[in-house]
């Protein structure tokens, strides 16, 4: 299993990165798109869609990213409030819906809702992805390597030193002592990137840079846990079966659309200022 895992999670990183450096505009957008309807289609199982209601909901997912291609493509006025609406629904999502959800231990039966709350989780994460990229693929894989990095070094410590469990109710092998190892690994990341990078060192002081990196730590366990509690809903343990060793799409990126919305959203309103 992870022998698996490690070899889909290096091929995925190297195609990952030559698309990243490698595609134009125009395929980097058609990759992002593919992404968000593959994602789609694994939270329309989560959400119990089928048949006519799962290839509706799908439909919508790609016209909902096309629309806002066009008006990237546009120009228009109304280009910047939309982004700033969807990535605004993104941050009431993970920051105050999403824990109280799991604190109060919701079972969200409605499917209209679910699927509402998909392409809230979803789209905002699309939509990052093609903005960061455009302002630099460097910026963009900073941010998701402090996902990454979180992901590997809690998965390692928590197999390791693994005693004391975070939320055994939605996820029985996630342990504080990984969070800790998340934070750990971070920390490092952070400090290496920041000491050969000039660009990083006068964008901000490493200290606060140490407390945004912890901040997305905790940012990404929301988004690993709500993903865990909405598969747990659904009686499933991966939300698909695309990626060996990992599960779905929606496994590998669960982390990524508490994290990326939000990044993008304070980039955006620093340069707005």
């Amino acid at each position: 299993m992870l022998k698996s895992r490690v070899i889909t999670a290096l091929v995925m990183l190297i195609l990952f990165l030559a698309a990243l450096f490698g595609l134009p505009d125009s395929g980097w957008v058609t990759l992002i798109i593919l992404m968000v309807l593959q994602a789609s289609l694994e939270w329309a199982k989560l959400a119990k869609l089928a048949g006519r209601v799962a290839t509706f909901y799908w439909v919508m997912t790609l016209l909902i990213m096309l629309a806002l291609v066009w008006l990237d493509a546009s120009n228009l006025a109304l280009k910047h409030p939309v982004h700033y609406f969807i990535y605004g629904i993104a941050a009431l999502l993970w920051i105050i819906i999403v824990p109280t959800w799991m604190i109060a231990g919701w079972k969200v039966e409605e499917r209209l809702l679910m699927a509402l709350v998909g392409w809230a989780v979803i789209i905002p994460t699309g939509l990052a992805m093609m903005d960061l990229r455009q302002i630099s693929p460097w910026l963009l894989l900073f941010i998701m390597c402090l996902v990454w990095v979180a992901d590997s070094a809690a998965y390692f410590a928590g197999r390791r030193f693994g005693k004391n469990k975070l939320a055994p109710s939605i996820s029985p092998g996630k342990t504080w002592e990984g969070v800790a190892g998340a934070m750990l690994g971070v920390s490092v990341y952070v400090v290496l990137v920041w000491s050969f990078s000039q660009g990083l060192a006068q964008y901000a002081m490493l200290p606060v840079l140490l407390l945004a990196a912890w901040w997305w730590v905790g940012l990404a366990v929301i988004g690993d846990l709500f993903e865990s509690a909405i598969k747990r809903q659904a009686g499933v343990k991966d939300s698909g079966a695309l990626l060996p060793g990992h599960g779905g799409l929606l496994d590998r990126i669960d982390a990524l659309t508490s994290t990326l919305p939000l990044a993008a959203l304070v980039i955006a309103m620093q340069n707005l200022a």
